[in-house]
């Protein structure tokens, strides 16, 4: 089956939605989500949106603390671009109906790693949650929205693959996953707004669904990728056999939270003079450190000397889910490790969200914009995606209607049924073990080797599969997931330095300059 829109959307978190809400006024366009609307990394979001809402902070503040977290990677003006429309997009995702907590002064700002001042407007602890629903309401009342829920993209339709001269992107193939058909999706304009790639590591705080799938359809397109051995580790999962993926919050930390060794001893002093507050690659490394060191499983994080009516107020979700497996966090330490959480690098792209293909866009956690630098600053994420979702769209409209080629059927006439599906769980296994090991938070030039040679199997062996047999949502992924990893491995062995998220034993000086790993794809 064929469907035309002027715009195509793939990927429904904060990004997609708040593109799609922006261009729906007067265009016609499909979001494409690969489960349920409400299923992305974005819904899991704990902390908030930092931006400078309060008179005691300054725009120059925000940068600095973006640009320090970031290593000096960071690009200046699109930081500056971001950071200068913060208040803007706050302001809208209120016009939305965004229930932001509020104190005596107005809305409440909590402080976080890295931070200089409290400028993190959130909904308690589950602020991606609450502006998720907002949106998703308003999306599903939109009549210019076709919807297109457990679909998921198999790839992009390019000017490349059709044989035409202009190198643009006029769409996708999605594979509806309930009755197994690919649709062709033509568009003149299309947004990848998939998310990022922490489904790549064994452990990760990320859904499911964040399987790097917009960065490797981007990279087969022929997109400029860069940054992405800048995988970030959040230095606070909740450890319990069934607990999983669940994020303790930055701003337990904020407020005062402190990081324990089990005998109670207090480590973050040692490893930096802001202690809890530092940002997160270096949390990380203090625990990945003290817990190799001495041999743990986890360490612990308590914030038990604050009152629980306190507790209770700012972090509603996380006290009632550690209460449902029997830790009390008003009276006892919770159990953490690191876990991915976070793909600081991706698509590149320039401030109005364009990629070097035309008609391509790339939004939130799949691109590389130049904000996140070698590592995040916390909370910079949602208000990246809502920036970047603004220029998007406004781009599109200025641009003029134009005419779509023919776009060819989606072609299974050569392929079978697949005989052996636990091949795909097989690899999906060993690829995400191996990145644990070989390219986690501390990195040697060995281990990379290691995961390059076992890469170049593994990508064969499911090139080999895909040409043989149906598509299906797992093999996709599969698929994606196995290019996302190339790319982070290829990265890293280019950085010949520790920077940021980065850290390698053969090279664990910082260079005097920061340069971006940018990998360019011949098509």
């Amino acid at each position: 089956m064929a469907l035309r829109f002027d715009v195509l959307i793939i990927g429904s978190g904060l990004a997609g939605q708040a593109a799609a809400l922006r261009l729906a006024e007067t265009r016609q366009v499909a979001l494409v989500s690969k489960r349920a609307l409400e299923d992305s990394a974005s819904s899991w979001a704990q902390g908030g949106i930092a931006a400078v809402l309060d008179n005691r902070d300054s725009i120059e503040a925000h940068i600095r603390d973006t640009i320090t977290a970031g290593a000096l990677l960071n690009d200046p003006r699109a930081t500056r671009f971001v950071v200068e429309n913060g208040r803007r997009a706050v302001d809208w995702l209120i016009e939305q109906g965004v229930p932001f907590t509020r104190d005596e002064a107005g809305y409440h700002l909590a402080r976080e790693g890295g931070h200089s001042a409290r400028r993190v407007i959130h909904v308690a602890d589950a602020t991606g949650l609450a502006v998720q629903s907002t949106l998703t309401g308003k999306v599903r009342r939109q009549a210019n929205i076709t919807i297109l829920e457990q679909h998921i993209a198999v790839d992009l339709i390019t000017s490349h693959k059709l044989g035409l001269p202009d190198r643009g992107c006029h769409g996708a193939y999605v594979l509806d996953t309930a009755s197994g058909e690919v649709l062709t999706v033509g568009a003149q304009h299309t947004v990848i707004a998939t998310g990022g790639a922490g489904k790549v590591y064994l452990y990760t705080t990320n859904p499911d669904t964040s399987t790097g799938d917009g960065i490797a359809m981007a990279w087969r397109a022929g997109c400029r990728v860069a940054n992405m051995e800048f995988i970030q580790f959040h230095p606070t999962c909740l450890y319990h056999p069934q607990a999983k993926s669940f994020l303790i919050s930055e701003a337990v930390r904020g407020e005062g939270g402190r990081l324990l060794l089990p005998d109670g001893t207090r480590f973050m002093p040692r490893h930096d003079r802001r202690a809890e507050l530092a940002p997160r690659d270096v949390v990380a490394r203090a625990i990945d450190f003290e817990m190799k060191k001495s041999g743990l499983d986890c360490v612990y994080l308590d914030i038990s000397h604050k009152p629980a009516a306190f507790l209770a107020t700012h972090f509603p979700n996380i006290l009632a889910r550690c209460l449902e497996l029997g830790i009390d966090i008003t009276c006892q330490p919770i159990p953490v490790v690191p876990a991915a959480h976070y793909t600081c690098g991706g698509v590149v792209t320039d401030l109005r969200a364009r990629t070097n293909v035309p008609g391509l866009y790339v939004a939130g956690e799949a691109s590389c914009t130049g904000l996140h630098g070698a590592n995040r600053l916390a909370s910079n994420s949602l208000l990246e995606c809502l920036v970047f979702a603004e220029a998007a769209a406004n781009d599109i409209l200025e641009q003029p209607a134009g005419d779509l080629p023919d776009l060819p059927p989606w072609d299974a006439s050569r392929v079978s049924d697949p005989d052996e599906e636990i091949v795909i769980a097989h690899n999906w296994y060993e690829l995400r073990r191996f990145m644990w090991d070989y390219v986690g938070i501390v990195r040697t030039t060995k281990r990379l080797q290691r995961a390059h040679n076992r890469i170049r199997l593994l990508r064969r062996e499911i090139d080999d599969f895909y040409s043989l047999f149906r598509v299906s949502h797992d093999l996709i992924e599969l698929r994606n997931l196995v290019v996302t990893a190339d790319l982070i491995i290829r990265c890293a062995l280019r950085r010949r330095e520790s920077r940021g998220l980065h850290s390698s034993r053969n090279y664990p000086d910082t260079l005097p300059y920061a340069r971006n790993t940018v990998l360019k794809r011949r098509l």
